[in-house]
């Protein structure tokens, strides 16, 4: 299977080309286009139970498509993000990866896709009590509101909360405040993520959270 990221790094869109017999399985509502020929199943995400804990409380969807091409020539295949913004690619070769919610868009067969428990610092960041989890061999593709950033840690490491995309499972989150009660009051840092361990994290440029209280006054 071959794919390629155009537009990058703020517009970003998979173009995976299919040949005779592959498939992909993406999120639901990630395709923006496709060959006519290319068969499309959706299934809950990870089976029925496992699909109702993403979506209510690990903020993904409920279910994913499989993509497959049933014809003898290769056809193509475009995936994107709901956010504006940059899209990568992880080979997975027997480790995993832990997405925070809304990152996932697809994977290669080979790729098992679970949930772990994320703990209630999560909740309380906003991240949902579960975390969604990729392993095995294969490919994944992730996405962020913004640019990417990748970068390996070793010890404990410091993200502002809804910036970080995506970390290597064997790395502790907890949650803390900025500086101090009246510090993250008055600094407008508020709540923060401690990461601890050593493995590679990606965070993202923009948050989500950020664009909203922007927007917030100029709306209401």
């Amino acid at each position: 299977m071959k794919h390629e990221i155009r537009y990058k790094p703020s517009f970003a869109v998979v173009f995976v080309t299919l040949e005779p017999g592959e498939s992909i399985t993406a999120e639901a509502g990630a395709m923006t286009s496709m060959d006519a020929r290319i068969s499309m199943k959706t299934h809950f995400s990870g089976g029925f139970f496992s699909g109702l804990l993403k979506k209510f409380f690990g903020g993904e969807s409920l279910f994913v498509n499989t993509f497959t091409n049933p014809t003898q020539e290769r056809l193509q295949l475009v995936l994107t993000q709901s956010t504006i913004g940059d899209i990568a690619c992880i080979d997975l070769r027997g480790n995993g990866i832990c997405f925070q919610p809304g990152a996932y868009i697809a994977h290669t067969p080979g790729v098992n896709m679970g949930l772990g428990w994320a703990g209630f610092s999560s909740l309380f960041a906003g991240e949902g009590l579960f975390k969604l989890q990729l392993s095995g061999t294969g490919q994944v593709f992730f996405g962020a509101y913004g640019g990417l950033t990748q970068k390996r840690i070793n010890g404990e490491f410091i993200v502002d909360s809804g910036h970080l995309v995506a970390y290597e499972p064997n790395i502790k989150m907890s949650l803390g405040l900025a500086g101090g009660l009246f510090g993250s009051v008055t600094s407008g840092e508020g709540i923060i993520n401690r990461l601890s361990g050593s493995g590679v994290i990606y965070l993202q440029s923009r948050s989500i959270d950020g664009l909203i209280r922007f927007l917030r006054p100029k709306i209401f």
